[in-house]
């Protein structure tokens, strides 16, 4: 579905373009660089897909994030597990419980997410900002749920983030095994999921099922452009 979304509308926009002498923003031109301060669009999940086989552009998108912190690696692989395009994010405008191994896209859609979705959520639904990140990791050479004859998993090319839980600059704490469903808390956590949904081709809670019961699997692997699992 994501991805008939995003070739309507890059139909639409060259059309639009193409007839008239009308320029749209930046975020609504599917050749135009993908920046952080750029509203998130259909388009961005296109832009993002884009990144993935150029490092290059890739990191100098992560560029345009002032507060992201991160060092760019070389390629390799690990345990079998092959790694390519990939960045270690120590911090950006929130800190993080620990460092994480992450594909540059990975990288780039966690600051979009942070920027559009994540910080918005915390002011206007808790009177917040976050300070800080749980999570539990990003990069495991497995299959999905460990089992043998599964698919790999997109955190076998450290293309998913586990987020656990929120410390907010007052102090409060928002973890998803306690909150999810609960109160004022609960109701942020459910925008964060709606907002992930918009920016990574897969965004898995606690209603996906009891595997995810105390954490978001944020990730752009195979979701890339051309869809992906919301719930």
């Amino acid at each position: 579905m994501m991805r008939l979304r995003w070739i309507l509308v890059l139909v639409a926009v060259g059309v639009a373009i193409d007839k008239s002498d009308w320029t749209p923003p930046p975020a609504w031109i599917p050749w135009a660089p993908l920046a952080i301060d750029d509203p998130v669009t259909p388009l961005t999940t296109f832009k993002l897909a884009r990144l993935k086989g150029n490092p290059e552009a890739c990191r100098a998108t992560l560029a345009s994030a002032p507060d992201l912190r991160f060092t760019a690696l070389a390629d390799t692989t690990v345990a079998g597990c092959p790694l390519s395009n990939i960045v270690r994010v120590t911090r950006s405008g929130v800190t993080f419980s620990s460092s994480y191994l992450a594909s540059c896209p990975l990288a780039v859609a966690w600051a979009l997410f942070e920027r559009h979705g994540l910080e918005p959520a915390a002011q206007q639904e808790l009177g917040a900002s976050v300070e800080r990140v749980d999570h539990l990791g990003s990069f495991a050479c497995r299959n999905i749920y460990g089992r043998a004859n599964a698919r790999r998993s997109e955190h076998a090319s450290a293309e998913a983030l586990d987020v656990a839980g929120f410390v907010l600059d007052d102090g409060r704490r928002v973890s998803l095994r306690q909150d999810w469903g609960e109160g004022a808390e609960g109701v942020f956590l459910k925008r964060v999921q709606r907002s992930a949904c918009d920016v990574f081709g897969t965004a898995l809670g606690p209603d996906y099922n009891a595997a995810h019961a105390d954490h978001f699997h944020l990730g752009v692997g195979t979701g890339l452009g051309v869809g992906g699992i919301c719930r």
